[in-house]
């Protein structure tokens, strides 16, 4: 028999963006996916790669890549208890402490062993992902068959380089302009460090380096995903929906808070966008190479993106006094209020009635679009 008699299997993989709180968003999606299978199916995703607090849910889910229902079940179960005080410090006391402390570290001299400057100290989710990932699964999971790559995306601080650690079956270590891929063994400390929000959250040191959030940097996310094998890419986003131009505006000057959530905003979505645009041209050019017998080594990536139908700033504001109170004075010092025209609350708030509400959207924006979705998973063709 020869090669071209046997049918060559397309792998698809799953692309879970960063965003914070918005994450929970992602569990809904993933929650209608998973009723449309069998319940002894295993993840209909070959390749998992995410970013940040989406890096999280991919990791989750390639614990459980045998069982997709239960890992989806146990993933939801998380989210939908969520309390902020799981994810960072969020009393008076520890939340004032680490400002004395940033503000102290100022003053110390450069050669000081200084600690991690930032806005809260997340040392409640380290403590909770070690609890709850067996990260020994992910490597039984490739070996058996059930998953091909998962990966991690981190920024390095002290080269500006887009890092991306992955363990696989097959795929190669990478690099390219500004980004590369690292094989190694995922640990928790490669979570903390692709989660880690500028300023917001402390940076992580692996080995001799210094990362912070997997989003700043991350000029090509689809990058990973497809060095790692993917034919086609299922894309979580948390991308608000566009806003209508008579809403966008202003008599007044930006303040602080609307320009720290519009920051956010450009690091966790806008990259992503320019990277589909890209694909979607390299695909024409594929076709067009195709139609006139022209051979490359390139191939046809296809993509579905699955995006929120409802802004999280506007939910985020309806449940902002869910935060804790000492929280909600540092917002409030920053200048953000229940209904400040302002989205960083909408990645901050790890609440249960915020969380399920978002999970809630997830499940209805899945479903509104299941039929492509299905169809995406099963079509083979180019």
């Amino acid at each position: 028999m020869s090669e071209h008699d046997v049918k060559t299997v397309k792998k698809t993989a799953l692309l879970l963006t960063g965003g914070g709180a918005r994450a929970a968003y992602q569990v809904g999606v993933l929650k209608a996916i998973a009723q449309q299978f069998p319940r002894s199916s295993k993840l209909p995703f070959q390749i998992i790669s995410g970013t940040s607090a989406g890096a999280m849910n991919g990791i989750a889910m390639a614990c459980y890549a045998s069982c997709f229902h239960l890992g989806v079940k146990k993933l939801e179960w998380i989210w939908r208890n969520f309390h902020t005080s799981q994810v960072y410090y969020a009393d008076y006391p520890r939340v004032f402490r680490q400002l004395l402390r940033g503000a102290f570290s100022a003053f110390q001299a450069d050669y000081a062993n200084k600690q991690p400057v930032s806005l809260f100290d997340n040392k409640p989710l380290r403590q909770m992902l070690t609890k709850v990932l067996d990260l020994k699964r992910i490597d039984r999971n490739i070996m058996g068959g059930y998953l091909s790559s998962v990966s991690v995306t981190a920024s390095c601080y002290n080269n500006g380089d887009s890092i991306t650690f992955f363990q696989s079956d097959k795929a190669q270590e990478w690099r390219r302009a500004k980004r590369c891929g690292q094989r190694t063994l995922l640990g928790v400390q490669h979570l903390m460090a692709s989660a880690a929000i500028p300023l917001v959250f402390p940076t992580v040191r692996i080995h001799q380096q210094y990362f912070g959030d997997g989003s700043v940097n991350q000029l090509a996310p689809l990058s990973a995903p497809i060095h790692l094998g993917a034919d086609k890419i299922m894309v979580i986003g948390v991308a608000d929906p566009r806003k209508n131009e008579s809403n966008q505006r202003s008599l007044h000057h930006p303040d602080l808070a609307t320009i720290a959530g519009h920051l956010l905003d450009t690091v966790f979505t806008d990259s992503l966008n320019s990277d589909l645009e890209r694909m979607k041209r390299i695909n024409n050019t594929i076709k067009i190479m195709r139609q006139h017998n022209i051979e490359t080594e390139l191939k046809p990536v296809n993509s579905l993106v699955i995006n929120p139908s409802q802004n999280f700033g506007q939910i985020a504001s309806e449940h902002f006094l869910s935060l804790p109170m000492a929280v909600r004075t540092i917002l409030r010092m920053t200048g953000i209020r229940q209904h400040s025209d302002s989205s960083l609350a909408s990645y901050l708030l790890f609440e249960q009635l915020y969380t399920r509400r978002l999970i809630s959207l997830g499940y209805d924006d899945a479903m509104a679009q299941m039929d492509s979705i299905l169809q995406f998973l099963a079509d083979d063709s180019d």
